[in-house]
């Protein structure tokens, strides 16, 4: 089947004035301009843009389908701005069960999270899982902690407040067991649903044994080879789970394999205490040692390894073991193998040069820093002047190191251009990317973050998938006024004539259709 899509602005970085582009079973063969598309093409099957530009869709290298899904099908925390609001909404909450998401005591007046006891109180003897808005510590009510015993004296218990480390893995399994497979389904098609209406076509689930269970995992791998659907690319992080990946085809053991935790619930393991906590240091769970055989064993499997990795000290134990794997495959293997490391906030710039040396993909998620840095956010209330040194995409960048970015739901929304916007206003001066990167970074990159490098994927151009989003453009009248908003423009420093203004009071842009290779997978209604 041969189509023509007519009428609108092609995001084609070598081609600037493309409005056409022909597609057949599911290629793109064809970009160029309207007047000789009709030519060339006479009985393709033509669909009018309108006006609207095509993009390649976004990937979002870094999510949990099942606790996302849960955010949108649960109860939603984000938008609580005090602990008496939480503590009302989970009085509300419907069910015998509750699985919720997303406080955060730092945005709000009181400064803490609630105590067990008020936890209790609001659930009225129901089991309760409230995770932290960065999932590395949760709210659990005494009806939860009954249900999981082992939790109690485990690394990380707290008596009457959050749970962190060992004990908060241990409720968490609990918890999602306490969910039906109806709920877990729903939550997972309720989210592949959602990230297609956002222009995203592949998204990679970052499971792992502490975070989710190999049956969940089995789920949205097989929800996604429907072609209706994104694509899910599976990770699982555990050492050592050859077998595991062989049976369920998946693309390496990495994502969210714990080198340490966040550093909202203070578990990400740093150089220097924390200045909120002047005797905590984190938690480190892997060491160089470890991290090495790891590495070395994917390589030799011909999988991606990868780890979660945020504080100072996390990293460097990760550099350590990269140097030791090294002497033990050789660099060209090493690189050649393409591992990962998700968010990787607390890098400096010799670091990230040793990196680039060894191949490795940075999965990071932009709107961390729109969350939580600048002078006075979440980072600086607990690292002080360290705060505002996380997240430098452009050292990254210039030192050649892969950037994809995504969101990691449900800790930051799927919303790409917002977190394109975020990586290029860096609220550090200095650490941000051109638009042209960042778009790059959350397109095509995505793709080479799971090994394809074809050269054309993740790109508008003959021979390509026909893999793309529909966006809504124009101006945009503001209501009450006669001003109008200018939602699209050429951004002088991205060089590439159609992307959408990036500023910060811009207005995005809305999808309008998403297709993976030539399948329609998102239509507004």
């Amino acid at each position: 089947m041969r189509m023509l899509l007519m009428g609108g602005r092609i995001h084609v970085p070598n081609s600037p004035d493309a409005t056409a582009m022909a597609v057949e079973d599911g290629t793109v063969v064809w970009v160029g301009q309207d007047g000789p598309a009709r030519t060339l093409y006479p009985d393709a099957e033509i669909v009018q843009l309108d006006g609207a530009f095509v993009a390649p869709a976004f990937v979002d290298p870094h999510v949990h389908a099942t606790s996302a899904g849960l955010l949108l099908t649960g109860l939603d925390l984000t938008g609580c701005t005090s602990l008496a609001e939480c503590l009302d909404a989970l009085r509300k909450a419907e069910g015998d069960a509750v699985w919720g998401h997303g406080w955060d005591e730092t945005v709000w007046p009181e400064r803490r999270p609630p105590t067990r006891a008020e936890i209790d109180a609001a659930a009225g003897g129901r089991a309760v899982y409230l995770s932290r808005i960065d999932v590395h510590s949760a709210l659990v009510s005494s009806a939860t902690v009954d249900r999981a015993p082992d939790s109690r004296g485990a690394d990380g218990w707290d008596d009457d407040g959050p749970l962190s480390r060992d004990a908060h893995h241990r409720v968490r399994r609990v918890a999602l067991r306490e969910l039906s497979a109806e709920q877990r389904t729903a939550a997972k098609l309720a989210f592949l649903q959602h990230v297609a209406s956002r222009g995203v076509a592949s998204v990679h689930e970052c499971a792992g044994p502490e975070i989710s269970s190999k049956a969940d995992l089995a789920e949205i791998l097989e929800l996604g080879r429907d072609d209706a659907r994104p694509d899910v690319v599976g990770y699982w992080g555990e050492a050592g789970a050859y077998e595991l990946a062989r049976e369920l085809g998946i693309q390496g053991l990495a994502g969210d394999l714990f080198v340490d935790g966040a550093i909202g619930s203070r578990t990400a393991a740093l150089h220097e205490p924390y200045t909120d906590d002047p005797a905590n240091r984190g938690a480190r769970y892997l060491d160089a040692g470890e991290i090495a055989e790891h590495l070395a064993g994917c390589t030799n499997a011909g999988l991606q390894a990868g780890f979660h990795v945020i504080g100072d000290a996390a990293v460097s134990a990760v550099i350590d073991g990269f140097a030791k794997a090294e002497a033990s495959v050789g660099r060209a293997a090493l690189a050649a193998a393409r591992h990962r490391l998700e968010h990787v906030e607390m890098v400096t710039a010799g670091q990230a040069a040793q990196l680039a040396s060894w191949g490795v993909v940075a999965s990071m998620q932009p709107m961390f820093d729109a969350a939580w840095g600048g002078p006075d956010g979440m980072y600086v209330q607990r690292l002080g002047e360290r705060g505002t040194q996380l997240n430098p995409f452009s050292a990254l960048a210039r030192s050649g190191v892969v950037l994809a970015f995504g969101s990691d739901a449900p800790v930051t929304p799927v919303d790409p251009w917002r977190s394109v916007q975020a990586a290029v206003h860096h609220r550090t001066e200095g650490f941000g990317v051109s638009p042209r990167a960042a778009f790059t970074a959350h397109t095509r990159s995505g793709w080479r973050a799971a090994g394809v490098d074809d050269g054309v994927t993740g790109m508008l151009t003959p021979g390509a998938p026909a893999t793309y989003a529909v966006w809504e453009t124009g101006d945009l009248v503001v209501a009450g006024s006669d001003s109008r908003v200018q939602r699209w423009s050429t951004d002088p420093r991205s060089g590439v004539p159609g992307l959408p203004s990036l500023e910060p009071d811009a207005v995005l842009p809305r999808c309008l259709r998403t297709v993976l290779r030539g399948k329609t997978i998102y239509e507004e209604r």
